[in-house]
């Protein structure tokens, strides 16, 4: 297959589309069992009788395992190749996958989620690099928003998935299993296409999380709330007597909204010079829709609208993030960059499903709303205080 072609500054002219298939088809496989995987185990822990802070701290492990991952994800690109460094990890996320149902012992959930979430952010930092060098300038906003539609098919399919399977026997620790292994196909075929790592980057790679800090924030509040809610969202319906299948189904009408709302928000983006102010704005929906959760939960239509909406809100500030990272870096620098983005989003998965936990456990329901808030309203403040600096520098 032939390389995309570049202009004289090296820019991608046109979209390429087999590169773009390959990385997308094979993220949003990877994406199918993670949004299979959340609610799963979080069910089958409630099940078991333990307690929300340590469900939390369970699923934090994911963002421990990415903040592992991160930094050398590029540097094992460099060495072996960006596409056979993502085989491997599909393989190792896979047998992590199956692990789970053979993995009585609660304490065995933790290595298990490590060696899981380390593969799959592997795949999420080189895919999205693939990505990025593979979009034209002029419409990266519209590439990405592809990728987070397709991306948000897949975490919509997960948890439809979850509730037509249950959480009971090795079914849907089979199946998550088998839907990542498919990943390796489209990454196999597109492998000699798969961007080149020639050098390394030249800053370290901790200076590339404050290099587009309102990017890294942004993606820093997505993985809170994304992770947080994912996983201890089946509980809040639960408590507030709502069925294992109605909250699962709440979860892929958010997961709706993503798909219907990525694309049109990747094209305005790509109109705007500046992108901040729509992440702004986006972070200043999400506080509004986190805060009008406890009285829309006995209301299960009304809630349904307002997720639907509100997830199309939330996942923008990752997509056009990524957007805005890309529009400033470039090759090597972009890959770390990359990395920076996704080990910011990691800090997230951290924070959000132990912090989220806590607020349960200390201020009852109604903290899981509480706690999502904050974590947008952090975002709100460091897209003012931003605005402030460069009013100050100018």
């Amino acid at each position: 297959m032939p390389l995309p072609t570049t202009d004289e500054n090296g820019h991608v002219e046109e979209i390429h589309w087999p590169s773009l298939i390959a990385a997308i088809s094979a993220i949003s496989a990877v994406g199918i069992a993670i949004g299979l995987g959340l609610p799963l185990l979080s069910i089958i822990l409630e099940k078991r009788g333990i307690a929300s802070t340590l469900i939390g701290l369970n699923a934090a492990m994911a963002g421990i395992a990415s903040m592992a991952a991160a930094p050398i994800t590029t540097k094992f690109a460099h060495d072996y190749g960006v596409a056979k460094t993502m085989m491997v990890a599909v393989v190792v996320a896979a047998l992590s996958a199956i692990g789970f149902f053979y993995a009585d012992a609660f304490w065995m959930w933790f290595p298990l989620r490590f060696t899981f979430h380390g593969a799959t952010t592997t795949l999420f930092i080189l895919s999205e690099f693939w990505i990025n060098e593979a979009a034209p300038p002029r419409r990266r906003g519209l590439v990405l928003g592809i990728y987070a539609t397709v991306l948000a098919i897949g975490f919509a399919i997960g948890p439809l998935l979850f509730s037509a399977l249950g959480s009971d026997g090795i079914m849907p620790f089979l199946v998550g299993a088998i839907i990542i292994m498919l990943a390796v196909i489209p990454i196999f075929i597109a492998r000699r296409e798969s961007p080149v790592l020639d050098t390394k980057p030249e800053r370290h790679f901790f200076h590339y999380i404050f290099l587009v800090p309102t990017a890294t924030a942004a993606v820093f509040a997505f993985g809170a709330v994304s992770a947080g809610g994912l996983s201890l969202f089946p509980i809040y319906a639960l408590r507030e007597q709502l069925t294992e299948a109605q909250a699962a189904l709440l979860l892929t009408v958010m997961g709706a909204g993503n798909m219907a709302f990525q694309i049109p928000l990747g094209l305005y983006s790509d109109r705007l010079r500046d992108r901040r102010p729509l992440l702004a704005i986006m972070a200043v929906l999400g506080v509004l829709g986190s805060l009008a959760l406890p009285f829309l939960i006995e209301h299960w239509i009304l809630m349904a609208v307002i997720l639907f909406f509100w997830g199309g809100c939330v996942s923008g500030l990752y997509t056009v993030g990524l957007a805005h990272l890309g529009a400033r870096l470039s090759g090597p620098d972009l890959a770390a960059a990359n990395a920076a983005f996704i080990f910011c989003y990691a800090v997230g998965t951290v924070a959000g499903p132990q912090g989220i936990g806590a607020a349960m456990d200390v201020a009852g329901n109604d903290g899981f709303a509480w706690a999502l808030a904050g974590f947008f309203g952090f975002y709100v403040a460091v897209s003012v205080c931003r605005v402030i600096f460069r009013s100050k520098r100018g």
